[in-house]
């Protein structure tokens, strides 16, 4: 189910990404930071499952509190519970089936179940088509083994609603046109300059005291010239279209700049972000350019259109379509009709682009729907059975952890979990290993067939992941603080 959260700002967000969810919290519990740090490490790892992460993560702390009133000892249920993960990964591995890249279907299913519990899962037929052909875009699906999210730019615009989300191949400023004028340039040259087009600054404060007029017009006659001079050196190198990043010292541009460049139909975006300068540089094959004398033809970029477009509620944007030499990167365009819905349909994507890069790290499937981790729970209750003394007891309490998930799966369907889990098992004892819980028909089936799936990487490292800290907060015997 969703949250919704309130920070002492008033701000509201409505979210069930547990990693999102818990960096809003205040918590104070030093234990419950370290579950904190586990979603967090896991949206770093694999990007989704961070509500899973932690679920499995106090199921089992609760299996070990059991385990501790039976007098075991914390290092041996630590060590057990070590073997268990490692035993449980296999079975995971086990069960998988590899994925081609090239396999668009198989892909888009396994964004589509990530979106399926978000609040934009109506639109996840829209948005998962969208996050599978950005990863593809940015990645060289033969020899590539990760995916950097920073060459995906997710822009946010309010009005208009989920639906309009648009894929663009090239780069959207969001900003418009500065000085009116042009609003359409078709072979394009652009320049990316990181200087100012505006009189120069001394780099003292000081005052200059003029007298009569005629100081006066030379002053603005000078000034005039100055800019002119930088304006015919752009013009020269054959730039038609100027992209000024943003300057903390002085104004960028000025009017009387933006007054001349649209006289010589240059067309300007002005206050460019500094962070946005590398994906920029990277998506039109460009440099930036520091001062006018580096101002030459070789160091601008060359695309087919640089154009004006209206989105959302009458804001404008502008867009690079077809540079010459592009790079591997992608924009992608997010409309909603308010902020939350705008903000979670931004963490929904992101989660999807992540389930993506988790198929470009290890390439595997596995079935969802709570399939994998009844199917872990069996077979380490079966290897439980061979062990003895007290690891076959912790193997089992782990193995009985793990049904967490089918359980709370089935509680958010609407479902009866106790009646549903068990059947789930007696299915799964059958040899039915793709058997999960269908949310939509509210029973049990082949859930492969219903094409719920998700990474391999996701479960297996929230496996490794939820074991590793409960494994750490078992070594802790004592909690000391210090003044």
């Amino acid at each position: 189910m969703d949250k919704m959260i309130q920070s002492p700002n008033g701000d509201v967000t409505i979210s069930n990404d547990g990693a999102t969810i818990l960096k809003q919290m205040q918590v104070l519990h030093p234990a419950a930071k370290m579950l904190v740090e586990l979603s967090k490490s896991q949206d770093v790892a694999a990007g989704d499952g961070t509500t899973t992460v932690v679920v499995i993560a106090g199921s089992l702390l609760d299996a070990s509190a059991k385990l501790l009133a039976k007098g075991i000892h914390p290092t041996t249920i630590s060590e057990a519970f070590q073997k268990a993960s490692d035993k449980a990964v296999e079975i995971l591995e086990g069960m998988s089936t590899p994925v081609d890249l090239t396999n668009r279907e198989a892909l888009i299913q396994s964004a589509t179940t990530s979106l399926s519990s978000k609040v934009v899962s109506q639109y996840s037929n829209l948005l998962a088509p969208i996050a599978v052909d950005a990863v593809l875009k940015v990645v060289d699906p033969s020899h590539s083994d990760n995916v950097d999210l920073k060459d995906i730019k997710i822009i946010k615009k309010l009005g208009g609603t989920i639906e309009d989300t648009q894929l663009i191949d090239g780069v959207v400023f969001t900003q418009k046109v500065a000085g009116g004028g042009l609003h359409k340039i078709e072979k394009a040259k652009i320049g990316l300059i990181q200087f100012c087009l505006s009189p120069p600054k001394t780099d003292m404060e000081n005052q200059v005291v003029v007298s009569d007029y005629a100081q006066m017009d030379r002053v603005l006659r000078e000034e005039r010239q100055y800019i002119l001079n930088l304006i015919k050196q752009i013009k020269k190198a054959g730039c038609n279209v100027l992209l000024i990043q943003k300057s903390i010292l002085r104004d960028a541009v000025n009017d009387l700049a933006l007054h001349f460049l649209a006289k010589m139909k240059i067309m300007v975006v002005k206050d460019i972000e500094r962070d946005d300068i590398e994906f920029i540089c990277k998506s039109l094959g460009s440099r930036p350019i520091a001062s006018i004398d580096h101002f030459l033809p070789e160091n601008l970029a060359v695309a087919d259109t640089v154009e004006e477009f209206g989105a959302g509620a009458g804001g404008k944007l502008v867009k690079v379509i077809g540079a010459a030499n592009q790079g591997r990167t992608v924009s992608v365009l997010i409309y909603g009709s308010n902020k939350l819905v705008i903000e979670e349909a931004d963490r929904s994507i992101h989660d999807a682009l992540c389930v993506i890069r988790c198929l470009v790290k290890k390439r595997a499937l596995i079935a969802g729907g709570g399939a994998p981790e009844t199917e872990m729970s069996l077979r380490l209750m079966e290897h439980a059975r061979s062990l003895t003394g007290m690891e076959g007891y912790c193997f089992r309490a782990f193995a009985e952890a793990l049904e967490v998930i089918p359980y709370t799966l089935a509680e958010n369907a609407g479902l009866n979990p106790i009646s549903v889990v068990t059947e789930l098992r007696n299915r799964h004892v059958q040899g039915e290993k793709t058997a999960g819980i269908n949310v939509r028909k509210g029973c049990i089936t082949n859930i492969l067939e219903e094409n719920v799936v998700q990474p391999l990487l996701v479960s297996t490292s929230a496996i490794q992941l939820a074991s590793e800290c409960v494994r750490s907060i078992m070594k802790i015997d004592d909690i000391v603080t210090t003044r």
